[in-house]
């Protein structure tokens, strides 16, 4: 690891409405060793004399910046995504400390965003749902809201933070790489590769559309229910294996259900 490793991370702020919070956010970024910044549907102008002015000298960063008009086109590529959010939610939320959580964005060499809500509202619950993990910056209870900037700001030092740490403990001498070269080549595991978001969102898509032929799920109660399922499944970390498996399965369902009665699929769905 090194502090290249920061350039995989993605920030990505979703519907920012200040063009001078955007422009801090850059510079805040630069500071800290960060490059990526992708704006989903932004109420302002990144390039407005405002935020070229918070930028200072990180102009580059807001240049570069990626608009998009949806999460899954933010997210693309990405295989690890934490969400920040500062709200109890009515589904069920491990909310961890982000020094402790964000480490695991830069702990593989894949990309990896970190997701920041609008200004007035934070993230919804369906912009959660693109998220694995989720990290809450733990702040005075008696004025608990932090500026997006400020909380971009800790977030990306945290970051930073655990590359200068990680490099100060691999500082090893040559003979201990020598030792290491002892090893046998089959005692090494391949890593496998985890599944990138976009294609967990196309299994996604694919489960609730079975459930609901099936009659598991009901359509008004499709999205909570779904929610639940996408926690359960983002928290194993899937592989790309994994995914063609599950997908596989629901296929087969799929097939199966068209031989079924239509009586049959009709009671499930009463």
């Amino acid at each position: 690891m090194d502090e290249t490793t920061l350039t995989r991370v993605r920030i990505v702020l979703v519907e920012p409405a200040g063009a001078r919070n955007v422009g801090a956010v850059a510079r805040v970024m630069k500071n800290m060793g960060l490059r990526q910044l992708v704006l989903v549907n932004p109420q302002c102008d990144r390039l407005s004399e405002e935020a070229v002015h918070m930028a200072v000298h990180a102009l580059d960063v807001l240049e570069q910046a990626q608009v998009v008009a949806t999460m899954p086109e933010a997210l693309s590529g990405c295989t690890r995504a934490i969400a920040t959010t500062a709200r109890v939610r009515s589904i069920e939320t491990n909310l961890e400390n982000p020094r402790t959580a964000l480490p695991w964005l830069i702990a593989e060499p894949v990309s990896s965003a970190l997701i920041f809500g609008p200004e007035d509202r934070g993230l919804s619950n369906a912009e959660l749902n693109y998220a694995q993990r989720f990290v809450r910056i733990a702040t005075n209870p008696e004025y608990p809201s932090l500026n997006l900037a400020a909380a971009v700001g800790i977030c990306c030092y945290e970051l930073y933070s655990s590359v200068i740490s990680e490099l100060s403990s691999c500082q090893v001498e040559l003979s201990d790489f020598n030792n290491l070269a002892t090893f046998q080549s089959d005692n090494i595991e391949t890593p496998t590769e985890t599944a990138p978001l976009e294609l967990l969102e196309g299994y996604y898509q694919q489960m609730e559309a079975v459930l609901l032929k099936m009659g598991y799920l009901y359509p008004h109660t499709a999205t909570s229910r779904m929610e639940k399922f996408r926690r359960i499944f983002n928290r194993g970390n899937l592989s790309k294996e994994e995914v063609a498996m599950l997908r596989g399965i629901f296929s087969q369902m799929d097939w199966a259900l068209q031989f079924l009665p239509e009586s049959a699929i009709g009671d499930r769905k009463q």
